[in-house]
This record gives structure tokens, sequence and C-alpha cells, in this order.
């Protein structure tokens, strides 16, 4: 069975697992920097089915970070199926023609994924804006996922009560290094002092939770996971506006000019065309519904 094409329980099951008790902690790495259009512009290669030029014949490696955390990924275990971005990349790997016995995950870390020189998979997938400046070092697929950052605050803070931009410039900010999160605080919010930037989500989740900052930016679905699963007292404050130059998405970084780059767009943008990637995305991420819109 490809987990990717499964029909599974309802997708809040991440959630749901880790409130039962699941031992996943921490936040998904956020949005990368800008933000970022279509695809990358690999070589090309015939996309027979299954018999890619791939790093090693007949099997289709994929690039992860580790921890993977939900809701991209359930229990640690990109191999599970579960998770959005795991099922989306079960289900481009069948549209290649690869089962799911030929997947073999390798473990990547995110910054490593996107710079110049060979790298150790056919393609990674770990929420990667596509960006112009990634794309001097990687190729990329076409989207996958339009992105929306999002305040994240403690229950009856002051920044909690914000009900908009303007009642965020004066909340100490707090967002992971390297992120369009981070970005989005200086481009969407302006705050009157410069933000906190942490090494990654896990130490901003304590630094909020230790009131050492007012709210946290992540991208909306982490922002779930974080006030559903992790921060008992937390909640969602509000979708920031779109950053400048348009919809923020996430693409599969593939090798700069990898003779795979045109066949992995034509499968994702099969499963777009389908219908995979919005029944997936409502399995996994539909509580990212009616957040309210900061203005």
């Amino acid at each position: 069975m490809n987990p990717s094409r499964s029909r599974r329980p309802l997708r809040s099951a991440w959630v749901h697992a880790a409130l039962g008790g699941a031992v996943l902690v921490g936040a998904a790495a956020c949005a990368p920097e800008d933000e970022g259009g279509a695809a990358g512009g690999g070589g090309s290669a015939a996309c027979e089915p299954g018999a890619l030029p791939t790093l090693e014949e007949g099997v289709l490696t994929i690039g992860t970070d580790s921890p993977a955390y939900p809701p991209w990924f359930v229990d640690d275990d990109p191999s599970s199926g579960k998770g959005y971005e795991s099922a989306v990349a079960y289900a481009v790997a069948e549209e290649l023609g690869y089962a799911e016995e030929d997947v073999v995950w390798e473990s990547v870390t995110f910054n490593n994924a996107v710079q110049p020189g060979p790298k150790p998979y056919d393609f990674d997938i770990n929420q990667f804006s596509i960006t112009e400046e990634r794309r001097k070092a990687v190729d990329f697929s076409s989207p996958y996922y339009d992105v929306r950052q999002t305040v994240v605050a403690m229950a009856g803070s002051e920044a909690a009560e914000a009900a908009s931009i303007d009642d965020l410039k004066k909340v100490d900010l707090g967002a992971q290094v390297g992120t369009t999160s981070l970005d989005a605080i200086g481009e969407a919010i302006g705050p009157d002092t410069d933000p906190q930037v942490f090494n990654n989500n896990d130490d901003a989740k304590k630094a909020l939770e230790n009131e050492q900052i007012g709210a946290l930016v992540v991208d909306l679905p982490t922002a779930f996971y974080i006030t559903g699963a992790e921060l008992e007292d937390a909640e969602i404050v509000g979708q920031l506006p779109a950053l400048e130059g348009g919809d923020e998405q996430f693409g599969l970084v593939l090798d700069k000019g990898s003779p795979l780059t045109d066949c992995v767009t034509g499968a994702v943008d099969a499963l777009r065309d389908d219908g995979t990637l919005a029944e997936l995305e409502k399995e996994w991420l539909s509580d990212a519904a009616e957040v309210p819109e900061l203005s």
C-alpha cells in the first residue's frame, strides 16, 4: 500500500496523537527566507516510471531533517507516510514510478539541504520556501503548499489581545533564524524593537513560555501544532499579510541542474491537477482554516 493514497482517519490525527502523549516536542522548521514562485530549472531526463537516473539505481532517496516534526511528519518517522510532507513525498514517488519499498530516507539538516554542491538525496522535502536566493544553489519543483505566517502568544498576554498589526508593534517578537517567519516580523509588522532570533523553534517556544518574548511567529500549520499539542496556554493571534512579492510557497529541493527536476515538477503538477494535494492538505492540515487576518 502506498501511504500517500490511503485514506487515513481524520487528518488531525497528528494533534490527537500528540495530545494523547506522543513524545515529539518542538515545532517544524518555519518557512525559509523570501517568497517564491514556481519551479526551478534543472536538466531533463526521460520520465520513465521507476527508471530515473537516481543516486542509486531503482531507489528514490528522499531527504529531510531530523527530528521531523508534526504536522509535516508523525512520530519522527518520515517513512510512515503519515503527516503532510511524508504523504506528499510518497505520492510524488508513486507518480515517478517508485513503490513504497523503493523509497529510502536520508537525514539532511535544513541549512545543508540548500547549500551548493552534490546532494545525498534525489529530492528533499522540509518546508523549503521557493526563493530566488536559494535558486542560485538548488532547483525547486513546482510548489506543493501555499504558506501563511502566524502569530502565537500565551493566553492573557498583551500580544494575545492584539487585534491589528499596530497592536503588535510594541510586542517583543521572536522567530527562528533564517526563516520567512523572521522576515515576516520585519516586513509585515515592523516592530519598535528588533525581534529576538532563535536557533530553532524549540528555543523560541521556551522563550515564549518564560515571557522572554511576547509572541512567536511561525507558519500556520506549525502554529496549530504548538497551540494544540505543545504549549497548553498558547493561542493563535492571527495570520500576517503575505510578504512582499506574493504568496510564499513550499517546493521540493533538488540538486542544481538535476536531471530529475522536470520529472519531479511534472509529478507535483499531476498531484495538484488530480486533487491529491488538496486531499492530503485537508487530511493533515485542515485546521489551517478560519484564523483571523491581521491588518
